[in-house]
C-alpha cells in the first residue's frame, strides 16, 4: 500500500472577518492600530501585516464569537490595551488580552516579544519593525526546535 505524500502547512497568508460595514471597521481598527491598506474593492478591504494580510469583508450573518478566535501579534501589546480603552472596548474576562470588534469577531492580543513567532528579518525591515526582539523564553522555544535566531 503506498503512502500519498502530504503537504506541510507552512504559514497562514491572511484572516478574513466578516464586518458589517468596510468604513466602520476600518475606522474602528484605525483607532486600536497603525496600520497600511494593502488595497480595497466593493465590500473588501486588505490591512496590510508585511507578508501576510487581513481581509475585512462586508456581510457578518453570526452571531459573536464566544471561543473562536485568532491571535494578532503587534509589536506593543500595552499599547493596545490603552487603545482599547481610549476607545471604549471592554476588555474579556480571562488570562490574555482579548476583545470583540463591533461585529462579535474575537480578536487576542499576542505580543510578538513573547512567541515562537518570526517575521523574517527582511519583513520586519520593510515593515520599519528591524527593532522588534524576542525574549530568552521564547528564543529558547524556537531554538529547541532547531529554529534559532542566530
Amino acid at each position: 500500500m503506498s503512502e500519498t505524500r502530504k503537504a506541510r502547512a507552512v504559514g497562514v497568508n491572511h484572516i478574513a472577518l466578516e464586518v458589517g460595514d468596510i468604513d466602520e471597521a476600518l475606522a474602528f481598527y484605525g483607532r486600536l492600530f497603525d496600520f497600511t491598506l494593502r488595497g480595497r474593492s466593493d465590500g473588501m478591504a486588505f490591512i496590510d501585516l508585511g507578508d501576510q494580510f487581513l481581509a475585512l469583508q462586508q456581510g457578518r450573518r453570526q452571531g459573536p464569537d464566544d471561543g473562536r478566535h485568532f491571535g494578532l501579534v503587534v509589536d506593543d501589546k500595552d499599547a493596545v490595551r490603552a487603545a482599547l480603552a481610549e476607545a471604549g472596548v471592554a476588555v474579556l474576562p480571562g488570562p490574555f488580552l482579548d476583545f470583540l470588534d463591533p461585529w462579535g469577531n474575537r480578536i487576542e492580543i499576542v505580543g510578538y516579544d513573547n512567541i515562537q513567532f518570526t517575521k523574517a528579518p527582511h519583513v520586519l525591515r520593510g515593515m520599519g519593525l528591524s527593532d522588534l526582539g524576542k525574549t530568552e523564553q521564547a528564543i529558547k522555544e524556537l531554538t529547541e526546535k532547531g529554529m534559532g535566531l542566530g
